[in-house]
């Protein structure tokens, strides 16, 4: 059960308005705002296709941020991000294998590291390391 206060024990001052004036409030407001406009990070906006990725045994050779067998994903975005033609090489690269465009080490055939590759497979994969 809830009991008013007596007038004159009630608190003599609006808290909310004497602790933050009203250019604090709308600051505060227009940051938060500001913030729920923004992309969640870096990791989060770019989700992991993390089946793909178990599927095709990437992390065998790659990393994501430093070269290992093969460079790491970020090596790669930065590459070939500016490049127009990128998206359908490195998508004709995943499916088939082959010779490398880096070092000395070959992309495994696609029996060799998990089993053939879809188009849309390719897709996805190659739009996320590009977006490192």
């Amino acid at each position: 059960m809830f009991t008013r206060l007596p007038h004159d024990l009630r608190p003599r001052r609006d808290v909310v308005h004497d602790v933050f004036p009203v250019r604090a409030r709308h600051a505060a407001l227009a940051a938060l705002l500001a913030s729920l406009m923004l992309p969640a990070s870096r990791s989060f906006a770019q989700s992991e296709p993390t089946a793909l990725i178990d599927q095709q045994h990437c992390m065998f050779c790659h990393t994501n941020d430093a070269p290992f067998l093969a460079p790491s994903f970020q090596q790669i975005a930065d590459r070939y991000r500016s490049d127009p033609q990128a998206q359908v090489m490195l998508e004709h690269k995943l499916r088939a294998g082959g010779r490398a465009h880096w070092g000395d080490m070959a992309m495994p055939m696609p029996a060799e590291r998990g089993g053939p590759l879809s188009p849309e497979d390719a897709h996805t994969l190659v739009e996320w390391v590009l977006r490192h």
